[in-house]
């Protein structure tokens, strides 16, 4: 079956497996499970009226369960397993991953990403959005700045290898220490500093984004308060860090935890650049070592990964309700 059928098909069947879905279950619930009676005094539509909001939130809601909560639930239970799978071993996977070098070396540096990246990238792209909004040409800045975000986090992996290159004809670094007459190196193999080398990929992605949101909420900004602080003999700096920088901290906050789930979850960077190697390894890369040689690991390990994701998505959610009051 050709792509463009199989696409026709799917369109089909999913449209009208809604339309009738809700066509069905409106006759169901009107007509067989609370029918309008003269002798009820509308009970029954009162009863319909408050079960047929279920009845929309039902295929969502079954799709949240579907593949959502029960692959967590899953993989829980899976993590409490040996390998096989037919051994139950509680906590085994557990402490076993927290007495291991590499789990720690994992989570110190997944603990550096998520300070590092969302400050830098926040911080670039609210002083992104400060400057292009004062310039004739700011619209062309903010496409540029903006266009890492349509490259794939492996795509602008391999972009930054070749900066990072140890041949002084490729790479930039080493263009530069040739110049001044230092011999070549390998960032990606220097101990420690090669983790914010790979940081600056997904800040580099990021401050687009960040960019985008702040600019929009520096543009809210009441103009009264600015020609306020202008009249009071507030400098540029003042009118932006103590005018602002606090009307727009709520917006601020949403992109840093945005980011910082993202970091959380980030991959592709690390897996393209050194394979977690030279102790870059975080938690992701940590989870697809184990995936095909201990599987029982694997999923505790990401179980982890939820865990630490899981409060700082809670904090989102609130921060961006609350903005929206």
């Amino acid at each position: 079956m050709s792509p463009m059928l199989q696409g026709i098909i799917t369109i089909f069947v999913g449209v009208g497996g809604c339309i009738a879905y809700f066509y069905g279950s409106n006759l169901i619930l009107d007509r067989v499970i609370f029918p309008p009676r003269n002798d009820d005094h509308g009970r029954n539509i009162n009863r319909a009226t408050l079960v047929r909001p279920w009845l929309f939130l039902f295929p969502a809601i079954f799709a949240l369960g579907l593949y959502l909560v029960y692959p967590v639930v899953g993989s829980f239970v899976r993590s409490l397993y040996n390998r096989s799978g037919n051994t139950f071993i509680g906590l085994g996977n557990y402490t076993q991953m927290f007495s291991e070098e590499g789990f720690r070396t994992a989570l110190f540096n997944n603990i550096l990403w998520a300070l590092v990246v969302p400050a830098g990238a926040t911080f670039l792209g609210l002083l992104a959005a400060q400057l292009t909004d004062k310039l004739r040409w700011g619209n062309i800045a903010k496409s540029l700045i903006f266009m890492p975000m349509a490259i794939s986090f492996v795509g602008a992996s391999l972009i930054w290898k070749f900066v990072y290159a140890n041949d002084p004809d490729i790479g930039i670094i080493n263009a530069v220490r040739d110049t001044i007459g230092m011999g070549p190196v390998d960032p990606l193999q220097i101990p420690f500093w090669n983790n914010f080398f790979l940081m600056i990929i997904l800040i580099w992605i990021q401050t687009g984004f960040a960019m985008v949101i702040l600019s929009a909420a520096l543009r809210g900004i009441p103009e009264e308060t600015i020609e306020a602080a202008i009249i009071d003999g507030a400098n540029p700096f003042q009118i932006f860090f103590k005018i602002k920088v606090p009307q727009i901290m709520g917006t601020i906050v949403v992109v840093w935890t945005t980011i910082t789930i993202l970091v959380l979850k980030v991959f592709d960077i690390v897996y393209a650049m050194t394979g977690g190697n030279f102790d870059t390894e975080i938690l992701p890369s940590y989870m697809m070592d184990y995936m095909f040689r201990d599987d029982g690991r694997a999923t505790a390990v990401a179980f982890v990964i939820m865990i630490i994701v899981l409060p700082v998505m809670v904090w989102n959610i609130r921060q961006a309700r609350r903005e929206m009051r």
